[in-house]
C-alpha cells in the first residue's frame, strides 16, 4: 500500500484534530444521579484521535476547537496540554459572565457494569465550539504555511450545530489543497442531528463531506445512518456472516466513494457492560484486513475506545504504511484504552506492540 502522505520535514504537525473537547464528569463506580463526587477529565471524539496519537505513538498533535474564555475553559486547556497536544490554535471567545451567549461543555459518562450499560449525559448547548462558523479558522495559514500531514474530523462536530457542517467542509477542501491527508469517523448520534434535520441531513451532509475523505471510520449503523448503505444481518455476536455482510457494505461504499484510499471499523459484540467480543476490520488497496479477535475481553471504561482505534489505525497507515498492521495496531490500542479510565489513552507504544506481538496480560516487572 501506498499512500501519498506529505514528509514530516516540510509540516509543522503530524495530525490536527478538528472538534469539540468538553470537560467529563466522572461518577467512577457510582451512577451520576446519586454522585457526590466526579474526577473531571477532557474528551471529545475527534480530539482523543489526536492526542493518542500524540501520547502513545508519539506523534506531532494540535487541535482546532473553540472555548469560553473562563475557568473551565482554561481547566480543559490544562487538559489539553497535560496530553501533550499543541493549544496554539484553540480558538478563545469572551465570556459573558453566565452562558447565555457561549459556554463550554460538559459530559457526564456513567462506566456502566455488567447487565447496566454505560450512560452520557451531555450538556453542550449554545458552546463555543457549536457557533464556530466559516471564516472562524484560518485554514490556509494552518495547511499551507505550517503544514499537517494528516487531518481528523468527524460527525460529531459535523452535528453540533447548522454551521458545524460548513467548517468540516471548508477545513477538508483547503487540507486537500495543500496535500494532506483525511480521515473522518461517521461517529452517528442521533441526538445530535434531532434538533438540525434528523437522519436525512446526516446523510446529505455526510455524503458532502465523504468526497474529500481519503480513510473513512465508522461501523455498521455509522455507514447505514450517514451514507445510506444498508446491511442486514449485522448482530451482537460477530459471526462470520456478519462480517461477511459488513464487508459487502464497504464494498458499495467503496464503490460510490473511490476517493477512499482506506476504511476501518471496530467489530463489538455486547455481551454485558464490561464484557465484550472485540475485533476490526478495514479495507486497503482492494483487500480486508481483519485483526485478532478478542473473545469475552472485559472493560473498564468503553468511552473513547473506538477513538483509540482510530488513532492507532492511523499510525498504521501514516508511519507503518502497512494496512494489515495498521488494524491490529487499531484493534489493540483501543482495547488497552478501555482497560482504564476516562475518554483519552493511557497506553504505551511498548504496551501495544506487546498485545498486537501476541503478548498476554503477566506481570511486567
Amino acid at each position: 500500500m501506498s499512500l501519498k502522505i506529505k514528509s514530516a520535514d516540510e509540516c509543522r504537525y503530524d495530525i490536527l484534530s478538528l472538534g469539540e473537547v468538553m470537560l467529563r464528569l466522572d461518577p467512577g463506580e457510582g451512577r451520576i444521579h446519586t454522585s457526590r463526587r466526579f474526577t473531571a477529565w477532557e474528551g471529545g471524539g475527534e480530539y482523543n484521535v489526536a492526542r493518542g496519537l500524540r501520547r502513545c505513538f508519539g506523534q506531532r498533535a494540535a487541535v482546532v476547537t473553540a472555548f469560553a474564555d473562563n475557568p473551565v475553559g482554561r481547566l480543559v486547556e490544562d487538559f489539553i496540554m497535560q496530553g501533550g497536544v499543541d493549544t496554539s490554535l484553540i480558538k478563545w471567545v469572551d465570556y459573558d459572565g453566565i452562558g447565555r451567549d457561549v459556554r463550554n461543555g460538559l459530559n457526564f459518562t456513567e462506566r456502566g457494569f455488567g447487565i447496566r450499560g454505560a450512560v452520557g449525559c451531555s450538556d453542550r448547548g449554545n458552546t463555543a465550539a457549536s457557533q464556530l462558523k466559516v471564516g472562524d479558522i484560518d485554514w490556509e495559514y494552518i495547511f499551507g504555511e505550517l503544514g499537517v500531514r494528516w487531518l481528523h474530523t468527524g460527525g460529531i462536530f459535523a452535528a453540533l450545530s447548522d454551521t458545524t457542517p460548513e467548517v468540516v467542509i471548508e477545513a477538508v477542501k483547503v487540507a486537500k489543497k495543500y496535500g494532506t491527508m483525511v480521515s473522518y469517523d461517521l461517529n452517528y448520534r442521533p441526538s445530535l442531528w434531532t434538533a438540525i434535520g434528523g437522519q436525512e441531513r446526516a446523510q446529505k451532509v455526510n455524503r458532502e463531506i465523504a468526497q474529500y475523505v481519503d480513510v473513512m471510520i465508522g461501523n455498521e449503523e455509522d455507514f447505514t445512518a450517514c451514507l445510506g448503505f444498508e446491511v442486514e444481518g449485522v448482530d451482537d455476536n460477530l459471526t462470520d456472516l456478519a462480517v461477511d455482510k459488513f464487508k459487502n457494505m464497504i464494498a458499495k461504499a467503496v464503490a460510490e466513494f473511490p476517493n477512499f484510499k482506506a476504511t476501518g471499523t471496530t467489530l463489538r459484540g455486547v455481551k454485558t457492560a464490561t464484557v465484550n467480543d472485540w475485533g476490526a476490520v478495514c479495507w486497503a488497496a482492494g483487500q480486508f484486513y481483519e485483526a485478532t479477535h478478542r473473545p469475552e475481553m472485559e472493560i473498564m471504561d468503553r468511552v473513547g475506545g473506538g477513538d483509540s482505534f482510530a488513532s492507532g489505525f492511523i499510525y498504521g497507515l501514516m508511519v507503518l504504511n502497512d494496512p494489515a498492521l495498521a488494524i491490529e495496531y487499531g484493534a489493540a490500542h483501543g482495547a488497552l484504552a478501555m482497560t482504564t479510565p476516562g475518554d483519552t489513552t493511557m497506553a504505551s507504544l511498548k504496551e501495544v506492540e506487546k498485545l498486537v506481538g501476541g503478548g498476554g496480560a503477566r506481570v511486567d516487572r
